[in-house]
């Protein structure tokens, strides 16, 4: 038997790799041999390096100048829209420090279990070595639409999301756990029931003149493009309010909050239409300033690799970080930091949320 017959063979027997599977492969590969990863797409289609200043590595130290303004808001009338969160914590995605060089470890606040001394002298582990973020969360987006539920809720009902949040005071080191369970209306026509830390309220349904980003109404997050580049634009111009334009002509003092529009979809909206959430991780690896840093653990132990933007007009990271697991990309969480001034004293807190389940429910406070 001749050598390309016996190949030809061994192609029929062997399944052909999916996207997950190669993405993943060709990271090994490229950390290997010691390269970085160069098929993000080109600065002028809005992925790579960062715009207008520094690119920043997800370890780089972070200087205490003022902090970035967040898109805080109320609902607002329709072709103006802002970003709005649940009232009170998440409303706020507070600026702060997301990453540290300690000891010469990497270590992601809210992310890591406990500090690491520096390692001794000698060859670097793969995992250390930089990765692409744009190949990060394509894979990222490959593994969710091949795991994502299809739902189909009617406007009557309510999506329950139940979401595991661990909170660290930096000084004390106290750490508190709390499980939120939210209820909200499909339609948008009843009141939910919204819970933060802890704490649980009455959601009203908004106005009809009324919109908010990320929407709240299924129909409307069901309107959301679910290419990439689609949703980019969209989110451009729901929050920015600037003309139509291709990716290449996005102007750079508009992606801060294209990213921020993003990652708010994403933290805002546990539970999408089908295929909304892969756009998402697609579309945010198009933002200039996007990093990954692998070698990372979540609060569960489990390896990852972590997400992260620095904003070029302000040299400061933001504290939303995205966890993807190593190798495999499953989406594990997210973690970020926030600020209190109770009692005259101002604390800082590190926080890991994980949604532990979703459903589609009859009415609100019903459990599945």
């Amino acid at each position: 038997m001749d050598d390309m017959t016996l190949l030809r063979r061994m192609r029929a027997e062997i399944p052909r790799p999916d996207s997950q599977g190669l993405a993943a492969g060709r990271e090994r590969m490229l950390a290997g041999i010691g390269q970085r990863p160069d098929d993000a797409p080109a600065r002028s289609r809005g992925a790579g390096g960062g715009v207008g200043g520094r690119k920043r590595d997800a370890g780089a130290a972070v200087s205490t100048g003022p902090l970035r303004p967040r898109l805080l808001g109320r609902p607002v009338v329709p072709l103006r829209p802002r970003l709005l969160g649940r009232p009170v914590v998440r409303a706020v995605l507070a600026t702060a420090v997301v990453a540290a060089v300690v000891g010469g470890a990497v270590v992601v606040v809210g992310a890591i279990r406990e500090e690491r001394p520096a390692a001794a002298p000698g060859p670097v582990s793969p995992r250390l070595r930089p990765v692409s973020a744009a190949t990060v969360l394509k894979a990222a987006a490959a593994t969710e639409r091949r795991h994502e539920k299809r739902l189909a809720p009617r406007d009557d009902q309510f999506i329950y999301t139940k979401e595991v949040v661990r909170e660290t005071e930096t000084t004390t080191g106290r750490t508190r756990t709390f499980v939120d369970e939210n209820w909200r209306s499909v339609d948008g026509s009843q009141r939910g029931w919204t819970m933060e830390v802890g704490k649980g309220w009455w959601s009203q349904p908004l106005k009809p003149n009324e919109s908010i980003w990320p929407p709240a109404r299924w129909q409307e997050l069901k309107k959301l493009p679910t290419d990439p580049a689609g949703l980019v634009l969209t989110v451009r111009k729901q929050l920015t309010g600037g003309r139509p334009a291709p990716i290449a002509d996005i102007r750079a003092q508009d992606w801060p909050t294209i990213e921020f529009g993003l990652v708010g979809l994403l933290h805002r909206t546990p539970v999408m239409p089908p295929g909304l959430r892969a756009a998402a991780f697609e579309a945010l690896g198009m933002v200039p300033g996007v990093t990954a840093t692998a070698g990372v653990t979540d609060t569960e132990g489990r390896a990852g690799i972590a997400i992260a933007y620095q904003d070029p007009f302000h040299q400061l990271p933001t504290s939303d970080v995205l966890i993807f697991a190593d190798n495999t990309y499953d989406f594990l969480g997210y973690a970020d930091t926030r600020t209190s001034d109770s009692g005259g004293k101002r604390k800082t807190y590190k926080r890991t949320f994980t949604l532990e389940s979703h459903a589609i429910v009859d009415k609100v406070k019903q459990r599945p």
